[in-house]
C-alpha cells in the first residue's frame, strides 16, 4: 500500500475530545502534496494517527455552511 502523505496547513477548530485524548477536528489538510481541502476527522493527540473522515472543497464547504445556517438548532 502506498504511503499516505498529509500536512495540516491550518487548524481551524477542535469539535470534541474523547477520554482517550483523540480529537474530532476541522482542519485544512493537504493530502499527497495536493491543494489543501477542508477536512473533518478524528486525530490522535500527536496527529500521527487518524480516523476515517470527510473532505470538502471550498465550494462544498460554502454549501454546507449555507445549509447549516438554515437549520434551527
Amino acid at each position: 500500500m502506498a504511503e499516505l502523505k498529509y500536512e495540516i496547513t491550518q487548524e481551524i477548530i477542535v469539535i470534541s475530545e474523547s477520554s482517550q485524548g483523540w480529537t474530532k477536528e476541522l482542519n485544512l489538510v493537504s493530502w499527497n502534496e495536493r491543494e489543501p481541502k477542508y477536512d473533518i476527522r478524528e486525530w490522535s493527540p500527536e496527529h500521527d494517527k487518524m480516523g476515517k473522515g470527510i473532505t470538502f472543497t471550498k465550494e462544498e464547504m460554502k454549501k454546507l455552511r449555507d445549509a447549516l445556517n438554515d437549520l434551527d438548532f
